[in-house]
């Protein structure tokens, strides 16, 4: 895989706290962060996401705020599009920051993406 095939992102000594911290200050966003917790890339259709309700639009627009603040990493193939947490990224910046906030989130189910 090239880096070409990566959309942009911050490099990791870049992150910044309060840019991640207000990235997954979102109900929507911080359902996609226990998705993505898993450790697994993730297509981004909106099914697969349990994000049928809301517009593709809307979506995009929260995986977007979700790369730039350094939470997600991007990786296209064609069409598709496939995102994942950067979690060794993300503890190597922020120790104990990701399992904080997993252990802090509701459930997965209890999350309101329509808040």
């Amino acid at each position: 895989m090239t880096d070409d095939e990566r959309l942009p992102q911050p490099a990791t000594p870049d992150l910044d706290l309060v840019t991640v911290l207000h990235a997954l200050g979102d109900p929507v966003r911080l359902r996609l962060l226990l998705r993505y917790s898993d450790g697994a890339e993730h297509s981004c259709a909106l099914r697969d996401l349990g994000l049928e309700h809301l517009h593709k639009s809307t979506v995009s627009h929260h995986m977007r705020v979700l790369r730039e603040a350094g939470v997600t990493s991007t990786r296209v193939a064609g069409r598709n599009r496939y995102v994942s947490l950067r979690r060794t990224d993300l503890d190597t910046r922020f120790p104990g920051l990701v399992d904080a906030l997993l252990a802090a989130a509701p459930p997965h189910d209890a999350v309101d993406p329509a808040a």
